[in-house]
């Protein structure tokens, strides 16, 4: 769904990103004139109260939610999906996709993202009862899922680089794994943990399983994550080649540090 105000008088050359899960939402806004961030809030949610609750109260308690925007993204934050290569690609059949990864039922709705130039698409189950309670504050608005976003920004981030790179997008209670090469994608996936000795173990199998070295391997660490933390410091122990994601180029062309948009990569790449 887009945006269709061709008024010139009625823009407003903001724009609004909301990447929402179960768990809680984060939103920005941007000067579309500028490209510069205006401002940015993350939420919590209560576990055991139901979402649309939650959301509305968002939505009172931060009025710039509800103001008019030329532009609205939201972003839907969970891991129900899957990468197919176009050649493979058949629309009419999403769900046998899904099938070997995750719990599909009769019910789900099933939805894909074109990732533009890479031949390929992500599948994935949207939150319908997310999109419905939006569909009553917003005229319109495009949706996609997170991991779209991530793992075109880290293909593009790879552009003329042979070797094979590790990137580990941490979050509260899970993370994702993406390896590329050269803008080739040769591994996605996401895992719970609950401790730094989940998080390493799964980094340390994954590698076992491609047969990449931890002494060799280049590993970069964005989300959630700071050099201080547990589950960079057990990380940077038992892989050589381990570092926070130097974004700082990007950052500065946003006027925002190194640590936020890392932070909020998915975000801010929206």
């Amino acid at each position: 769904m887009v945006i269709t105000n061709n008024d010139i008088t009625q823009k407003t050359y903001k724009k609004l990103s909301i990447q929402v899960s179960l768990s809680g939402l984060s939103f920005c806004v941007f000067d579309l004139i500028s490209n510069k961030i205006i401002s940015t809030a993350s939420i919590n949610f209560e576990k055991n109260k139901v979402v649309e609750e939650q959301l509305w109260r968002a939505f009172i308690d931060y009025p710039i939610l509800t103001k008019s925007y030329d532009d609205v993204s939201i972003i839907h934050d969970n891991n129900l999906n899957t990468f197919v290569p176009t050649s493979i690609f058949d629309s009419n059949f999403l769900a046998s996709y899904l099938q070997y990864n995750t719990k599909v039922f009769e019910t789900d709705y099933f939805t894909y993202d074109v990732i533009f130039p890479y031949e390929m698409n992500n599948i994935y189950v949207p939150f319908i009862n997310i999109n419905n309670f939006l569909l009553d504050q917003f005229e319109s608005f495009e949706y996609q899922n997170s991991n779209s976003i991530l793992v075109k920004q880290l293909l593009d981030f790879s552009k003329n680089n042979e070797e094979k790179q590790v990137f580990i997008h941490l979050q509260k209670e899970h993370f994702e794994i993406v390896v590329v090469k050269n803008q080739q994608l040769l591994l996605f996936n996401s895992f719970q943990y609950n401790t730094p000795e989940d998080f390493i173990y799964y980094i340390l199998f994954t590698c076992e399983q491609l047969q990449l070295n931890p002494e060799t391997i280049s590993v970069q660490i964005l989300g959630d994550c700071s050099d201080e933390d547990a589950y960079f410091k057990i990380a940077f122990k038992y892989i050589r080649n381990c570092a926070l994601l130097d974004i700082t180029s990007k950052s500065s062309s946003l006027e925002i540090t190194p640590k936020d948009l890392r932070n909020h990569f998915i975000l801010y790449h929206s």
